[in-house]
């Protein structure tokens, strides 16, 4: 049929075994062109009767008369329907009766379709309702409504003989809504095809007005970025099909609450002054009015977007001095129940901006402990330039953005101007001003890991925990958390573990009693690192939860993720496992964004990467990745537990790159203290090996072994015990060198740790274990079998990309299969198909915590229309989680590294 798109899907549906088929959506959603196609698709224009059930047909008499006449134009009913004439005294129900008598021998396949069984009387339906009970199995029936009607099809529901297509159904796809257009002669290209499809929600009605309206237009791009429900014919067809058949107090709720992103029954009866605004609103979803709920209790609900867009239309037409006052009214209830964003969001449109700014400021707190750091941006973003810095509270809000979007000198400036208005404002919203100062300065000390500030901005906190408690029950057991994950966090990047490690666990176990899953996340991922000194098991226990709630709340962008991803990337490289590694510090690269706003995850993420490829023999990049890490650690305030590591590994790889004499200066460079710590007298042992004095290698590591000299991880001293070896085996103890090598395997073994093995290798010293009698054989002979490698690289995995993880190995369970229950990063690879303009717009926002229908609020579309178009993404990128398609989709390019840097945090 010409213009018209075949839809086999749903041809099918309208074929199957079920008795009765309904088609029930709103005007013009494509039902009866649907049927028509059908019809003629399947060949079935001899077979099917056709009932147009329109307001003139609607009486009992004038609507079986004219089933009677459609099932005698079809073969099989020619024969046995009889003629039957108008007459005054004929009745429906013995019409009813005598059509079933006529059809009694029917035996082929017969459809009787009724289009707008709506438009029926209640006598009409109720006869049409024992028609179908009691007609001959060969009878199927298709009936399309506006809306379900009462035909007690209850029954056959429940046997499987009711087939159902609903609006959902009914709406195109972006696919389907291009054969449209190309149908109607209109070649439109992607962006402005998914743009118009995304803007009707699939609607058919709409897409063909916009198809009519195209042709012959010379800028279709920008018909399409002003399409809407206001364009003319879209508008009177709305009018005339929904907006003008309701009631005038209908008309008017409708009219009063599209401001609304959503509306329910309370907030539509504050609006316009009457009662009983849910019943109505449950009426209009029923009726097929373009109103969708949007949860299973039909509470709320939401206007199809060209609908609402009519509805604003006509009350800046009926009602224009109203508007500003009902997005006030709207603020004020929406605050009151708890809805800040919404409530903001209306302030903001009423242009009160003292209430959007004192409702911004008070609910910070609660969107911050959220992650909702990207929903703070784009409300501060809604205010007059320039108010920021006029409102103390407002200062502080945007102070905490911009230390999320990572300008740490900005974040200073707004919190100077804050604590200056703090000084003079009124006693009670003075105290809660400097509530908000202390959180946010906390959090800019953390980030700057200033160990005795954060201490300080604790303790502040901890005694105002009434004047939390007294602005919002609840706040303070969050701050109180808040206080002890960031102390933790802090003592670990100061090289305190334990102490790191005892208010991490008391912040995650009060996050969990307190529902803070974003604060869990957090803690966990900074408890993950503090447990890696004591147990790679452990390590990996918290680091999977941590991972598995970003997963599960949408927070796979956020910093602590990224921080999450490099020890477990970490860990893999310390056991070898490069291959595994490296998509996990992939992961950790794309997910931290600016470094600037995170120096200490940054440097941590540098020295990964720097260690991963000094295992691949890759010296020179190793070592630029160390130096990158170096700057970035002498960026914190206090001292960073990483900085030994991170120069120790900087001078071995001079040393491996031959730059001997440049390392002994780096090496002379370094003030006494920091010579003294463990990690750099094993880096001068390897330049004394290199520089052939093996006897001051051994001095140098002497205080590594005898326990004296500063050192982090106890089991590190494994790559000490390894020189040692390599020492005394060169300087003809070989008695001792095998006892330095068992403890050095003895070390190892418990975490897999065999990074000492591959960047000193002493294959002649383990071949000698492997003939002696030793405790640890099977890591001796892993470990010679890796420096045997196939590329003979002279002891380390690089020509390999390391080891394979050892079956029913207690170390690290992260395997290619996954990651306590989550899949690993792939490399990126190039997409199936590109995305549409509008499956782009819903990628912006799949990084986010925000569900489904949260993300179809934002874009007014209905959430059908995100999952349709999140099915579509991960077709297109292959992948099943929003997590891993937010990943591969910040290494191909299409996300931008985060900027919101949410774990400020």
């Amino acid at each position: 049929m010409g213009g018209v798109v075949p839809r086999p899907s749903l041809f099918g549906r309208l074929g199957s075994s079920a008795r009765v088929t309904v088609v029930s959506a709103p005007a013009g959603s494509g039902k009866t062109v649907l049927l028509r196609s059908w019809i003629a698709e399947a060949g079935l224009a001899g077979r099917a009767a056709w009932v147009a059930a329109g307001r003139e047909e609607h009486d009992p008499q004038r609507f079986w008369l004219s089933v009677f006449g459609a099932l005698r134009q079809t073969g099989p009913g020619t024969g046995p329907v009889r003629a039957v004439s108008p007459a005054p005294d004929l009745d429906g129900w013995a019409l009813a009766e005598g059509l079933l008598s006529d059809l009694a021998p029917l035996d082929e396949r017969l459809w009787l379709v009724i289009d707008d069984v709506h438009e029926l009387d209640p006598d009409a339906l109720r006869q049409l309702q024992l028609v179908i009970m009691r007609a001959p199995p060969e009878l199927r029936f298709v009936l399309t409504a506006r809306h379900d009607v009462r035909l007690g099809l209850h029954r056959l529901r429940l046997e499987g003989g009711l087939a159902e297509i609903r609006a959902g159904d009914l709406k195109f796809t972006l696919a389907e809504a291009g054969e449209l257009f190309a149908a109607a002669g209109v070649e439109l290209d992607e962006p402005t095809l998914a743009a118009l499809h995304e803007r009707t929600e699939g609607w058919a009605a709409g897409l063909r007005l916009a198809a009519l309206s195209l042709a012959g237009h010379p800028d279709p791009a920008r018909f399409a970025a002003g399409f809407s429900g206001t364009d003319r014919t879209v508008a009177e067809y709305l009018l005339a099909e929904v907006l003008d058949r309701q009631p005038a107090a209908v008309r008017r709720l409708l009219l009063r609450t599209s401001i609304l992103e959503r509306v329910n029954g309370e907030l539509a009866d504050l609006l316009t002054g009457d009662e009983g605004g849910e019943r109505v609103l449950q009426d209009l979803e029923a009726a097929g009015a373009f109103v969708v709920s949007l949860d299973t209790a039909r509470s709320w609900f939401r206007y199809h977007q060209m609908f609402a867009a009519l509805l604003r239309l006509e009350l800046r037409r009926a009602e224009p001095g109203a508007v500003t006052g009902l997005h006030a009214t709207s603020a004020g209830w929406l605050a009151a129940q708890g809805f800040a964003v919404e409530a903001v969001r209306h302030a903001q449109a009423a242009e009160d901006w003292e209430l959007a700014a004192r409702l911004l400021a008070g609910h910070w707190p609660a969107l911050h402990l959220d992650g909702q750091a990207a929903t703070v941006h784009e409300l501060l973003a809604g205010f007059p330039a320039g108010l920021a810095a006029a409102d103390a509270g407002l200062a502080v809000v945007a102070a905490a953005d911009e230390l999320a979007q990572g300008s740490l000198e900005a974040a200073e400036r707004y919190l100077t101007l804050a604590e200056r208005q703090s000084a003079s404002a009124p006693a009670g919203r003075g105290e809660y001003g400097r509530l908000l100062l202390g959180v946010v300065r906390l959090l800019l000390d953390r980030q700057r890991g200033n160990l005795p500030a954060v201490a300080t901005d604790v303790r502040v906190l901890q005694a105002m925990t009434e004047v939390a408690d007294a602005s919002r029950p609840g706040l303070g057991a969050d701050l109180r958390a808040l206080a002890l994950i960031s102390l933790g966090g802090t003592e670990y990047w100061a090289a305190a573990p334990d102490d790191a490690a005892r208010h991490l666990e008391s912040g995650v176990a009060l996050a969990r009693r307190i529902g803070r899953p974003y604060l869990e996340f957090t803690g966990l991922a900074q408890w993950a690192a503090v447990v890696v000194f004591q147990s790679f098991t452990r390590a990996v226990e918290l680091g999977t939860e941590a991972a598995e709630l970003a997963e599960r709340h949408g927070w796979t962008d956020d910093p602590a993720f990224s921080f999450v991803c490099s020890i477990l990337a970490g860990m893999l490289t310390w056991q070898a496992r490069l291959e595994e590694a490296e998509p996990w510090l992939q992961r950790a690269e794309r997910a931290l964004g600016d470094e600037a706003a995170q120096p200490a995850s940054s440097a941590s993420i540098r020295f990964v990467r720097g260690a991963l490829e000094l295992m691949r023999n890759r010296d020179s990049e190793a070592l630029a990745a160390f130096q990158a890490a170096d700057l970035l650690a002498r960026r914190l305030a206090s001292p960073h537990y990483l900085i030994p590591w991170i120069r120790a590994l900087l001078l071995l790889a001079m040393v491996r790159l031959g730059q001997t004499g440049p390392a002994g200066q780096f090496l002379a460079g370094l003030s006494d203290t920091d010579r003294e710590h463990g990690e750099i007298r094993i880096a001068e042992a390897a330049l004394r090996l290199a520089q052939d004095d093996p006897r001051a290698a051994t001095a140098a590591i002497a205080p590594v072994l005898a326990g004296s000299a500063p050192f982090v991880w106890p089991n590190g001293r494994a790559q000490a015990y390894v020189l040692e070896a390599i020492a005394r085996d060169a300087l003809g103890d070989q008695d001792a060198a095998d006892r330095a090598l068992e403890r050095a395997l003895g070390l190892a073994e418990p975490d897999g740790f065999l990074l000492p093995f591959l960047l000193h290798p002493a294959k002649g010293l383990l071949e000698r274990r492997a003939r002696h009698r030793t405790a640890h054989a099977a890591l001796v002979a892993e470990i010679r079998g890796m420096l045997a490698g196939p590329e003979g690289n002279g002891g380390t995995a690089g020509g390999h990309g390391g080891r394979s993880p050892r079956a029913g190995e207690s170390r690290l369970p992260v395997s290619r299969e996954g990651l306590g229950g989550i899949a690993p990063p792939r490399l990126p690879e190039p997409l199936l198909e590109p995305l549409s303009e509008s499956e782009v717009r819903v990628l912006r926002y799949l990084p986010t915590h925000l569900t489904a229908p949260e993300i179809a609020r934002e874009l007014s579309v209905s959430p059908n229309t995100i999952k349709a178009h999140v099915r579509h993404m991960y077709a297109k990128f292959g992948t099943h989680h929003r997590a891993e398609t937010v990943e591969l989709a910040r290494a191909l390019g299409l996300l931008a590294p985060s900027r919101t840097g949410r774990a400020t945090l």
